[in-house]
């Protein structure tokens, strides 16, 4: 019981450091990494809570394929040197902190407010299928097909506008001979 309260914690911390590091870091490949940790901590908790497939699909699709994924887009697009962002001016310095302060405020009532007497206890009962594959398909194709198909979809609109926007910024354009998809389904012919 201890070695697994030491495990959340840790893993915990790994899964929100890696999701500020996504945010604070500067440099987009480094970004990715900080995100490659953080998914990689997810797993682990979800090992934590005895949803072994939850675990395996998040490192083999999440920290594996996309990841993979985006590190690939990050390196075809180029400019791992330049930073994410601009400096930020005006309105966003002056008004960020007060935010910061206003989410930190909210997380300590919402943690306060959680009952912290339920930390020494067991947690709440899962079943015997929990996390199987089984459940798992069936929450997808039900209750959460929608949110499962638009995840699927932005990530495909994703990166097909990094591969659009790398080729704008490397200056390649389309051949004068090139026919496009939509000239050969109006039943237009090659030059």
């Amino acid at each position: 019981m201890l070695f697994e309260q030491f495990l959340f914690f840790v893993f915990a911390a790994g899964a929100l450091g890696g999701a500020l590091g996504v945010v604070l870091i500067r440099n987009p490949f480094y970004s990715v990494l900080a995100l490659v940790v953080h998914l990689f901590s997810l797993a682990i908790l979800f090992l934590l809570l005895t949803a072994a497939f939850l675990a395996a699909a998040q490192i083999v699709v999440y920290t594996g394929a996309v990841m993979v994924l985006y590190l690939f887009v990050v390196a075809y697009v180029g400019g791992t040197d330049d930073e994410l962002r601009p400096k930020p001016h005006g309105l966003a310095n002056a008004l960020g902190p007060f935010f910061a302060a206003a989410v930190a405020l909210q997380l300590t009532i919402a943690v306060i407010g959680s009952s912290l007497a339920a930390l020494d206890s067991q947690g709440a009962e899962v079943g015997d299928g929990f996390g199987s594959p089984g459940q798992i398909g069936e929450a997808l194709l039900t209750k959460f097909l929608l949110p499962f198909e638009a995840a699927s979809f932005l990530l495909l609109v994703a990166a097909v506008g990094a591969v659009v926007l790398a080729r704008k910024r490397r200056g390649l354009h389309e051949p004068a001979d090139a026919v496009s998809v939509s000239e050969v389904l109006r039943g237009g012919q090659p030059r």
